[in-house]
């Protein structure tokens, strides 16, 4: 598949996680055959106003390939100017503006998942920025923002309509979170109505999953999130599974643990110590889950301070 002249080495892409997919865990997953990764949400507005958080976000390490950046806000201005700013830096695929996020803090602005109630906001955005940039931009949305607003096909018609190059939808309402089931019919209805890649997400759990929705949707590639936290080992799995029809069994409880001592490494190099600590927290309790003692072992990695003491702690889950 392409998206606009832009090509990802395969149609199983890392979804864009707030405080997740940085370019450490970028790379693990890369490393386990991710075609494509995404950014984090960029603000448009801390890249106009210089902010250093916001420059952090944007790093990209030349072992990854081409990153697709996801820059969220609601001023088409603002967001074309922004991609233009960013338009030559060779490491960027493609731009994605996130209109599915569903966090209070991003919905009370008008951006994220906001957006879904503006059509005609969408329809400017799209045009302002895809005429902007050399890259393709593709958009982000969920089914709908409620269940009385149900609109993605509506959306996805105005985002070809107005030059955007591919659509990926997460199955779920914005009043829904991640609670409930992804509605997969609803991507297969906007894959129906529009000629554009259409990325489907929600609910692919397995390489199993990964095969049914493709086949059932119809989409063009699909895109993993919470299943990958932790476990960048499902990109492995999914692609040898949609090549070959072949299993290939979960990680060893060993392979897990040097994986996460390498994770923290590369965290601690990348961020420093104090950051890396404290933002291994969460990941480790992703690496760890299912193991003996996991719940006793988390709230212990909770309380540590030392990247030695933690690598000490998961070593000795070594079997």
């Amino acid at each position: 598949m392409k998206i606009g002249n832009f090509e990802p080495q395969n149609n199983v892409f890392l979804a864009p996680m707030a405080g997740v997919t940085d370019v450490v865990f970028r790379t693990l997953c890369k490393e386990q055959g991710c075609g494509l990764t995404y950014s984090e949400m960029v603000s448009a507005k801390g890249i106009m106003y210089d902010n250093d958080n916001t420059k952090k976000l944007l790093e990209i390490d030349k072992s990854e390939g081409k990153v697709a950046v996801q820059l969220f806000g609601s001023d088409p201005d603002v967001l074309s100017d922004m991609a233009k700013k960013l338009d030559s830096n060779e490491d960027i695929g493609f731009f994605d503006i996130n209109m599915g996020c569903p966090a209070p803090k991003i919905v009370k602005n008008g951006d994220g998942s906001a957006l879904m109630k503006n059509p005609k906001l969408i329809g400017k955005i799209v045009k302002a920025v895809s005429s902007s940039t050399s890259k393709p931009l593709t958009i982000k949305i969920r089914k709908g923002y409620d269940d009385d607003c149900v609109n993605a096909v509506e959306i996805a018609k105005i985002v070809e309509e107005n030059g955007g190059a591919g659509l990926a939808i997460h199955g779920r309402t914005r009043e829904q979170f991640y609670s409930g089931n992804a509605d997969w019919d609803i991507i297969k209805k906007v894959k129906e109505n529009v000629s554009i890649p259409i990325i489907g997400n929600g609910d692919i759990t397995s390489p199993e999953k990964a095969k049914e929705i493709l086949e059932y949707t119809g989409c063009d590639a699909i895109m993993i999130g919470r299943e990958a936290q932790g476990n960048p080992w499902i990109f492995k799995r999914v692609v040898h599974y949609l090549k070959t029809g072949e299993i290939i069994s979960n990680p060893s409880i060993n392979e897990k643990i040097d994986v996460a001592i390498k994770h923290l490494h590369m965290l601690i190099q990348c961020k420093g110590e104090y950051i890396a600590i404290r933002e291994m927290r969460k990941h480790l309790g992703w690496y760890i889950k299912g193991m003996p003692k996991s719940s006793e072992m988390r709230v212990i990695i909770n309380g540590v301070e030392k990247p030695e003491k933690m690598e000490e702690l998961l070593l000795s889950m070594k079997q």
